[in-house]
């Protein structure tokens, strides 16, 4: 399941990492307390979260995505049939899948990404994912409240710190404003061409210039 989102995005953006995300997913709670040294940490309320570990000149990666969600997700899988049932999960899958890619392409050209960035690119990922699935589900009708459902009240973790929920509001915003462009400019029309090199180019950018990009008007 996972691999199949990872390849979507690999589509979108015209990239390729030499990984598969199955290779680093866990999907027990226990095992990520323990990666982490949390055995006693309430991590209840995580569903997925991207975790590395840095040891010298090494680098340790892992992906947890909640068995619950993978095992809803593969009963009832969204590449058949995306409806209001299985959108949340698909999304937070989406999420994790997003995280990874993201990380892995720019380490791989030697460059650092925020973990604004990192967010930031995930809501993106997540409109773009549903709405390409959605269109092709539906002969290319994307529901009309997806935006709203995305971006108008998300909802955070309630154990985040102060400086995290700011991370997360800041980049929800940044991508909502983007989003909301991509869906005027390409998805309310006919016409979609530009679509992909629009989406690809902001892919590609990083810090202020990835921020400047999705908040411009033109």
């Amino acid at each position: 399941m996972l691999a199949s989102l990872q390849r979507q995005l690999e589509r979108i953006y015209e990239i390729k990492i030499p990984h598969s995300v199955e290779d680093f997913l866990i999907t027990d709670i226990r095992l990520l307390n323990d990666l982490q040294g949390n055995e006693k940490a309430d991590q209840s309320e995580i569903e997925e979260q991207l975790l590395v570990i840095q040891d010298g000149d090494s680098v340790d990666i892992a992906l947890f995505v909640d068995n619950e969600i993978v095992n809803r997700l593969t009963q009832d899988d969204p590449r058949s049939r995306l409806h209001a049932g299985n959108l949340s999960d698909y999304c937070t899958a989406m999420e994790g899948v997003s995280h990874f890619l993201y990380l892995i392409w720019n380490a791989g050209h030697k460059r650092g990404v925020s973990l604004m960035e990192l967010e930031m690119q995930a809501e993106i990922d997540k409109y773009v994912s549903t709405a390409f699935l959605f269109g092709k589900q539906g002969s290319g009708r994307i529901p009309s409240n997806l935006y709203r459902w995305l971006f108008d009240k998300p909802v955070f973790n309630s154990s985040l710190d102060r400086t995290s929920l700011e991370r997360y509001r800041d980049a929800n915003y940044y991508a909502s404003k983007y989003c909301a462009r991509l869906e005027n400019r390409y998805l309310k029309r006919t016409g979609q061409s530009g679509m992909f090199n629009d989406l690809r180019r902001l892919y590609r950018l990083t810090n202020h210039a990835k921020i400047s990009c999705a908040v411009a008007e033109h």
